[in-house]
């Protein structure tokens, strides 16, 4: 989104409409302001109410130019006490504010009864119901809202995240569910028309995803070719929207999906290039050596993969350090260097001991101590 869609000269006109504010959940200095709005997703967008300092609309994941706009039309409505534009999605936004996740699904729902498939809002509220239908638990009514709403938006910007939030809760689904079957059909084929037909509009993260979840349905189907195939198309969809890019910035934004596509396809040296050149444009940033301590690992090029981490844990700080953490533990173990792994969980605990509490949950450093005992 910082690549592309805040660079958009769409948004100048709204320079004055709101205070911006770019946070950075990583550094220490800003752990008080995640204590009074958390974050579970990144990106994460809030509208908030400068009078009460309450979230009045929070959205999570990314959005394209179009969809962020709409989001800021409803953001000030219900700013300014307005309803946006209904009673019922006022109140669905205030409880997924809250991340009362199970009642914004029921208020969404409501809200869904008060609009046509044309309105404004509606792709939104559809998104918004999928996730806290998602988050709350419930992924047959996720995968089941989101085949019915599909048709609806198979043109819109809304498509790839609507086929693959609904593919992906199908697949969630129990194989001894009696409508799993049914629903992963379905929605295959809505995210197959995705990813087959025009992208212009979509943002190429959800459609990236999309090739994921397409080959995870075909690994399931016992289909290795046509999961093998849908790799090969993921790869290449994100090597040609690299190329397309303007400006570094908007080349490694397709770095981590990247890495992700060439380790599921086995070949992740196919990456390699792409990842040295983003650490020679961004010598500061954690996340090109991170990746490479990552590819290297995969490719059993310990040396490198260890030298790539080295640079990685120099450069990363805040809670993302503890990835750069696990992934060097994972090289160790397969180097079969139990000491050095051992070693490096010890100090990771220290470390994400030591971090502020709203930057570090008690699930995450029990996880740490219990992979520490492990290796005793």
């Amino acid at each position: 989104m910082r690549a592309f869609v805040f660079t958009d000269k769409a948004l100048e006109r709204q320079a004055g409409r709101f205070v911006w504010l770019s946070v950075n959940t990583e550094k220490r200095e800003n752990a008080a302001l995640l204590g009074k709005f958390p974050v579970k997703v990144w990106p994460s967008i809030y509208v908030i109410d400068a009078a009460t300092e309450k979230i009045v609309l929070r959205w999570a994941g990314g959005v394209t130019t179009p969809q962020l706009l709409r989001l800021l039309d409803d953001g000030e409505k219900a700013a300014r006490g307005k309803t946006a534009p209904g009673a019922a999605l006022a109140d669905a936004d205030r409880l997924y504010a809250d991340a009362k996740y199970a009642e914004a699904a029921v208020a969404y729902r409501k809200a869904l009864e008060t609009q046509k498939p044309g309105a404004p809002s509606y792709a939104r509220t559809v998104e918004s119901l999928l996730f806290s239908l998602s988050q709350s638990g419930q992924r047959e009514a996720c995968a089941a809202t989101a085949k019915g709403a599909y048709r609806n938006l198979k043109s819109t910007p809304s498509a790839a995240n609507v086929a693959g939030s609904g593919l992906d809760c199908a697949l969630s689904l129990k194989d001894d569910d009696p409508k799993k079957a049914e629903l992963v059909t379905a929605l295959a084929a809505d995210a197959r028309a995705v990813v087959e037909g025009p992208k212009t509009g979509l943002a190429a993260d959800d459609v990236s995803s999309l090739f994921s979840s397409l080959a995870e349905e075909r690994d399931a189907a016992k289909d290795p070719a046509g999961a093998k195939k849908y790799l090969e198309e993921w790869v290449a969809y994100l090597e040609g929207e690299a190329e397309k890019a303007k400006t570094p910035s908007e080349r490694t934004v397709f770095d981590a999906h990247r890495v992700s596509a060439c380790l599921a396809l086995g070949q992740s040296e196919r990456v390699v290039p792409a990842l040295r050149q983003s650490e020679k444009d961004f010598p500061d940033d954690y996340n090109p050596p991170q990746r490479l301590a990552i590819a290297y690992g995969a490719m059993k090029k310990y040396d490198e993969a260890l030298a790539a981490s080295d640079r990685a844990m120099a450069r990363a700080y805040g809670p993302r350090k503890l990835v750069v953490f696990r992934t060097r533990v994972d090289i160790l173990t397969k180097m079969g260097d139990a000491a050095a792994a051992k070693k490096t969980l010890s100090e990771m605990l220290a470390y994400a001991e030591a971090l502020p509490k709203e930057q570090v949950s008690d699930r995450t450093i029990a996880a740490i101590k219990k992979q520490l005992e492990a290796v005793n």
